[in-house]
């Protein structure tokens, strides 16, 4: 086995390598039955060519402190053959001298138990060392940085395998077609550099505000947390980390384009001499750029409704309360749409005017349902009608309602396949009877057809002017009279 990474891994393999427990790819290796007071004592889990997911507390051991954990990973290629294993590391710091027992201990790594037997552990004085033998690569010697000698640690930068990318599941489509676009950073599952978010949410906001298209109809899928998900990208493996993810339906035939936009992330650099004591790595920030994204719009086919159509694959759904009734008696019938497309822009069919049913305005409810990067659903026009004339009617007459699939580039028509029956006297003239017209049309029987002049006649203007007059005579009499 080839060992990497950790100066900690090193101090164990410059005294003696302990005993190793197996179970299935994973062991457990434990450090030297001697150890100085300047020395550590370790326990090493290691996967052999799997992914070191999860696992539970290392044992505590008298006479000991733990000091933390390190992690190391190696890949080996002998004969063309690939091997590959993943460490966790936990350091034991000793107290005090003496003799000391690691009891029987198991731990669950990946969700399995491996067991291991303990044994005894001598703690003896500090052991002197020669100082030109433990130097380490970087001229530092091992024991001062255990001690925490070096007070300033170097840190370098190490490069990172990521990137930040806005992808489509559609580079063209039909206006008012929906396709999906994934806002992600990508880790490379290789990638030694250490990265973080910082405050992914404040960032996003900001983002969205230049990311997001303005000619488009928007479904958001809401991501509330970031978590991993394992992908291949150009034959390689990543872990996908999605920030943002949403469907959007074009209203028009204008290109959808998604600007580059940033995204700030934490990385650290790492300590050239890391030490038990001192930090072993540094914050710093950098700044990751996607690149540009261009979704084309095209028209849909020459159609009459081709302005007015719903774009999508859609089923239809239909139930009505009653197949037999009678005349004057009301009914309710549902008209569902549902399948894969923008629901929340469906209308209802257009009924045709007619005088043998009576349909009132419907009741509409919608259900919408983000997933797998695909927006579906349906909507419901419930309808109650009132038929007035006897006979059999076909629903197909009245309801029917087009839309465009671009999976197979044509229009259709969903039909309604319900028949019902209606018995009774027609009710098509009683609500015209049953207005009460006033008294203005009683009257009209006892009016005569013959033409009248409507020229004015003022010979009542011509009294009534001179009855003025004479009030006024007389009023002005009895006034100088006085």
């Amino acid at each position: 086995m080839r060992i990497t990474s950790s100066k900690f891994i090193l101090v164990a393999c410059l005294i003696c390598f302990g005993w190793v427990a197996k179970a299935q790819s994973t062991s457990i290796e434990l450090g030297p039955d001697e150890v100085g007071l300047n020395q550590l004592f370790t326990i090493k889990v290691t996967v052999l060519d799997g992914k070191l997911k999860s696992y539970t507390d290392f044992p505590n051991i008298d006479g000991f402190a733990k000091r933390g954990t390190s992690s190391s990973s190696s890949t080996n290629i002998i004969n063309g053959q690939v091997s590959s294993s993943q460490s966790i590391i936990q350091r034991y710091l000793p107290l005090e001298e003496g003799t000391y027992q690691l009891e029987d201990f198991t731990i669950d790594v990946n969700g399995v138990a491996i067991s291991s037997k303990g044994k005894k552990i001598k703690i003896t004085p500090p052991v002197e060392t020669r100082r030109n033998s433990n130097r380490t690569t970087y001229g530092h010697n091992t024991f001062d940085n255990l001690f925490g000698e070096e007070k300033d640690p170097e840190f370098v930068e190490v490069k990172e395998d990521a990137f930040l990318a806005l992808t489509t599941d559609k580079d063209e489509v039909y206006v008012g077609e929906g396709f999906t676009a994934t806002f992600a950073f990508y880790v490379a599952e290789d990638n030694r550099a250490p990265l973080q978010f910082n405050d992914p949410g404040t960032q996003l906001s900001e983002v969205l505000k230049t990311l997001r298209p303005t000619n488009s109809w928007e479904e958001n899928f809401n991501i509330e947390s970031i978590t991993g998900e394992k992908v291949n990208v150009g034959g390689k493996g990543y872990i996908r980390y999605k920030i943002y993810r949403a469907t959007y339906f074009p209203l028009n035939l204008d290109p959808i384009v998604f600007p580059s936009v940033p995204f700030e992330m934490i990385k650290y650099q790492v300590a050239k001499s890391p030490s038990f004591f001192g930090r072993d790595r540094k914050e710093d920030f950098k700044t990751f750029y996607s690149k540009e994204k261009t979704v084309k719009v095209k028209a849909l086919p020459p159609h009459p409704l081709k302005d007015a159509v719903a774009v999508g694959e859609f089923f239809l759904d239909e139930k009505m309360s009653k197949k037999k009734l009678e005349t004057g008696g009301s009914f309710e019938y549902s008209f569902g749409i549902y399948g894969e497309g923008n629901i929340s822009g469906i209308s209802g069919p257009k009924i045709p005017d007619n005088k043998s049913i009576e349909f009132y305005p419907p009741d509409v409810s919608q259900d919408i349902n983000r997933n797998n990067s695909k927006v579906t659903g349906s909507k419901k026009f419930t309808y109650y009608g009132l038929p007035n004339e006897p006979g059999e009617y076909n629903m197909e007459d009245y309801f029917s309602w087009v839309y465009f699939n671009p999976k197979t580039a044509k229009y259709d028509t969903l039909k309604s396949e319900v028949k019902f029956e209606v018995t009774g006297e027609s009710k098509k003239n009683i609500s015209i009877s049953s207005v009460d017209l006033g008294s203005f049309y009683d009257s009209i029987e006892d009016k005569s057809n013959n033409l009248e002049s409507l020229t004015e006649d003022k010979t009542m203007q011509v009294l009534a002017n001179i009855l003025i007059l004479a009030m006024f005579a007389g009023a002005g009499f009895i006034y100088f009279k006085k």
